[in-house]
């Protein structure tokens, strides 16, 4: 099958209610039983089709009762609000996992286990991510507010750096992890502190991850 030819080159920050690591990561049952995420990136330089993406922010708020792939989950995609029409939609269409092969992404993925997906939001998106130094954060005022930061050794302090490798993972190929507090409102309420987070720079295509 034919799909539009697109891209997107950029970094992500996720942020979840799970211990550090993410079970999810290793094919585990959630820490505490449900999931819940909010997730963001910024696109440095992409495209769908000719619709020119570079430098557009977009950000999910997730929940799943219980383990993700056991579905009766719920979404909320906001989008960058400086995009225009044409990349709206053209966002919203990798967003959801459209022309996309299937499983090759994890949008694709994930738009599978969804029960309810919220009306897309368009606000503005504040969004920083140091990947190295595991340091970063994202706003949408009035929504959600999520930060990552470096592990620290409970005994020295000291900064602890951990990262996952996934050679065939459809969401990334290697991700810094660092510790993560978020909170959010509205249709999908999130909060919590001390928990799982992790950044990575990320290209994907309609048929993958490519690095």
């Amino acid at each position: 099958m034919a799909y539009v030819d697109w891209s997107t080159k950029g970094t992500i920050l996720i942020t979840c209610n799970c211990n550090w690591g993410c079970p999810c990561q290793f094919n585990a049952p959630p820490s505490h039983g449900d999931c819940r995420a909010a997730v963001a990136g910024r696109i440095h330089e992409g495209h769908f089709g000719d619709v020119r993406l570079d430098g557009l922010a977009w950000v999910g708020l997730l929940a799943w009762p219980g383990p993700i792939h056991e579905g009766d989950g719920e979404a909320l995609m906001i989008v960058d609000e400086r995009a225009d029409e044409r990349q709206r939609e053209a966002l919203l269409k990798i967003l959801s996992g459209e022309e996309t092969e299937p499983g090759a992404t994890v949008f694709n993925v994930f738009a599978q286990t969804f029960t309810k997906v919220h009306d897309p939001l368009f606000a503005p998106i504040e969004f920083e991510a140091d990947v190295a130094g595991r340091t970063g954060g994202f706003r949408v005022p009035g929504v959600v507010e999520a930060k990552g930061e470096p592990l620290r050794n409970p005994v020295t302090g000291d900064l602890h750096r951990a990262r996952i490798v996934l050679p065939e993972g459809f969401e990334y190929r290697e991700a810094e992890i660092a510790s993560s507090t978020t909170r959010a409102s509205g249709p999908i309420p999130l909060e919590w502190a001390n928990s799982h987070g992790h950044f990575a720079t990320v290209h994907m295509t309609p048929h993958g991850v490519v690095a």
